[in-house]
């Protein structure tokens, strides 16, 4: 029999709850399969069964609060698992199981990290007739597949939801004893992440890509070494690209490790709702969750170091989602610096900041940090490999190609420290991939989509009216607001505006901003048009179907040029 305990716990954490159960009583289970989750404030993690053979007996239910050394489950081993555990009694199974297997093997490119600059390159690179190694530490997919861009926005839908409940009485509906389950809430997350994960797997596969787990050393620059659990393998390669990604930044404040403190890591599995957050950080990972919280019922107040929220945007789409967040009842705290975190007796926390000259205290449950993202460099060692850092020394340094200084190994996505996002991160892979393969092509980031999940959302793309007054473009402008729009009135969002801007000596597009519903979506046909160098007329001469919000995008361009038809 053998006995699966729970040894430890993220972070520091010395007591954890049982979360989701996933075997039942007298079930066969397989060495790796995860037999249930375990939920600590720092994050949950899954407990893997280290053996194969039948479930006889679960001694926890889902609720249970259990420490680390607690026995959870009893298995039934099969016959030669059961005596190969008997002849190493005392020893430590998973080390002293075998000696490392050793395998050598040769790839034409040899990719670190899976995340949507990685397994995007393995993809394109193997289309193209190569042989692809890619090698991921943890997950397929990512940051932006298990802890970004996907997981938020299952979040952002559950709370969207929550909304249209709590608005019901507006479109003549009602709903009563409605509330948040967050368990429910991150398990349809986990089950969306975990489909999606799963589709890469497949199409890796499909495309004859080895996949290896574990974590990559560059060796020289022809050689990769990777221990996949007892195997040891040594890749000879002709080119190597790194894509091994980013992770939050936790900026130098007292108390930080505090156990309330969480990043956007944690926050993401959250097993209860706080009844008070505070957020450091006001770029956009800490208003996505700040909206995000605040729909939940949450009392959220956000601290932002300068002078507003979402300080990469114009002022008047700043101002315009500040506005809409005050409304909601988040509290925003502008030129504001935190000092401390300190714990109180009944298990909160206060945050010390200094807002002006004033110092001020909030007391809360949760603590989120969201000041950032900074390039993984992991085990690299690029000193030793002499690959360079860029300028400010926090990415790797590439060309146009993406090509470090070392001619056969390439960066890309978050680790160059360019632009951190998963489309950029992928067009990257693409672009080194065909670089490798003896095309010539260089990556342009002048046209870059980026995509905002507040409520509303807000989508911008090309020159911003500012940077077009700092670089001294003469530019027209032409706005209209989403409450002129049949179909933002239908469905009950009628806040926010699309802003067009046009060169004034070539009449071209370069640049749009959208706050308001379905922004990131409508933001692709803006793109679409600066990217092809369309004037103002190509958009005014598109005929836009009605009703429906795209059609906001036609009344800005009228707008520029000289007054929209549907407003005054």
């Amino acid at each position: 029999m053998v006995e699966i305990k729970l040894e430890k716990l993220n972070g520091h954490e010395k007591v954890g709850k049982v979360g989701k159960i996933n075997k039942k009583l007298g079930e066969i289970v397989k060495c790796g399969d995860i037999l249930l989750e375990i939920e600590s404030n720092k994050g949950n993690m899954s407990i893997r069964s280290n053996v194969s053979g039948k479930l006889t007996s679960i001694l926890v239910e889902e609720g249970d609060l259990v420490k680390i050394g607690d026995i959870l489950v009893k298995i039934e081993a099969s016959k030669i698992e059961q005596e190969i555990k008997e002849s190493i009694q005392g020893y430590n199974y998973f080390s002293s199981l075998m000696k490392p297997q050793k395998q050598e093997m040769m790839a034409d490119i040899t990719i670190i990290g899976g995340g949507p600059g990685g397994y995007v390159a393995a993809i394109q690179a193997a289309k193209l007739g190569a042989k692809v190694i890619l090698i991921e530490k943890e997950r397929l997919g990512g940051t932006c597949l298990n802890l970004g861009c996907i997981p938020t926005k299952c979040l952002v839908k559950s709370s969207k939801v929550f909304n249209s409940f709590k608005r019901a009485e507006e479109f003549g509906l009602y709903a009563e004893n409605v509330s948040v389950n967050i368990r429910k809430v991150v398990e349809r997350k986990n089950k969306v992440v975990d489909r999606l994960v799963g589709g890469i797997s497949y199409l890796l596969q499909k495309n004859n890509v080895k996949i290896i787990y574990g974590e990559g050393k560059i060796l020289n620059h022809e050689t990769v070494y990777v221990k996949e659990k007892n195997v040891e393998n040594l890749i000879t390669t002709k080119n190597i690209i790194i894509a091994t990604g980013s992770k939050a930044i936790k900026p130098p404040i007292h108390g930080i490790e505090d156990k309330n403190v969480i990043t956007s890591d944690e926050a993401l599995y959250l097993s209860e709702l706080p009844k008070k957050l505070v957020i450091v950080g006001g770029g956009i990972i800490g208003m996505e969750f700040a909206f995000i919280f605040n729909s939940f019922g949450v009392e959220v107040s956000v601290i932002e170091s300068v002078n507003s929220i979402l300080s990469i945007l114009d002022e008047d789409i700043c101002q315009e989602i500040a506005n809409i967040a005050i409304e909601r009842g988040i509290k925003i705290y502008t030129d504001s610096k935190v000092e401390e975190v300190l714990s109180t007796e009944n298990n909160e926390s206060i945050v010390v900041f200094k807002s002006k000259e004033d110092k001020k205290f909030i007391c809360a449950d949760k603590v989120l940090i969201a000041v950032g993202r900074k390039p993984y460099l992991g085990n690299l060692d690029l000193h030793r490999l002499k690959i360079e850092l860029n300028d400010e020394g926090m990415g790797i340094k590439v060309n146009e190609k993406l090509q470090t200084n070392i001619p056969n190994i390439y960066a890309i996505g978050d680790v160059t420290n360019k632009i951190q996002l998963a489309h950029v991160a992928s067009h990257q892979g693409i672009i080194a991939v065909k670089n490798i393969l003896g095309y010539d092509v260089k990556m342009n980031y002048d046209v870059v989509p980026n995509a905002i999940f507040t409520d509303p959302e807000i989508a911008v793309v090309g020159i911003s009216e500012r940077e077009a007054n700092e670089k001294g473009i003469h530019v027209e402008i032409g706005k209209f607001p989403f409450q002129a729009n049949g179909k933002a009135l239908t469905i009950g969002e009628d806040r926010g505006f699309i802003k067009i801007i046009k060169d004034k000596s070539s009449n071209k597009i370069i640049g749009g901003a959208i706050i308001g519903p379905n922004a990131t979506d409508l933001i692709g046909e803006i793109t679409l048009a600066i990217k092809n160098h369309l004037k103002v007329e190509d958009i005014i001469e598109t005929i836009h179907a009605h009703p429906t919000t795209s059609e906001v995008i036609h009344e800005g361009a009228l707008a520029v040029e000289g007054g929209a038809i549907h407003f005054a």
